[in-house]
């Protein structure tokens, strides 16, 4: 099984350019997926579920469009 992991600037590749503290708040509230520990001072996102995060977004943005 291959994983393919992002960095921060990995996230802002994708679009996504939340400021550290944000995403910090996101992910303590569940609403971002959370970074997996490489290192003391190394995170890391698995990409898969990056991807998955931005569909759900695009899905609610349709959502919203159709109300």
């Amino acid at each position: 099984m291959s994983m393919r992991m992002l960095s921060d600037p990995d996230l802002r590749k994708k679009g996504i350019r939340f400021s550290r503290q944000h995403r910090h708040r996101l992910i303590a509230e569940g609403k971002f997926p959370a970074p997996v520990k490489l290192g003391d001072a190394t995170n890391a996102w698995v990409e898969s579920e990056i991807d998955a995060w931005l569909e759900t977004k695009i899905v609610e943005r349709e959502q919203k469009l159709r109300s």
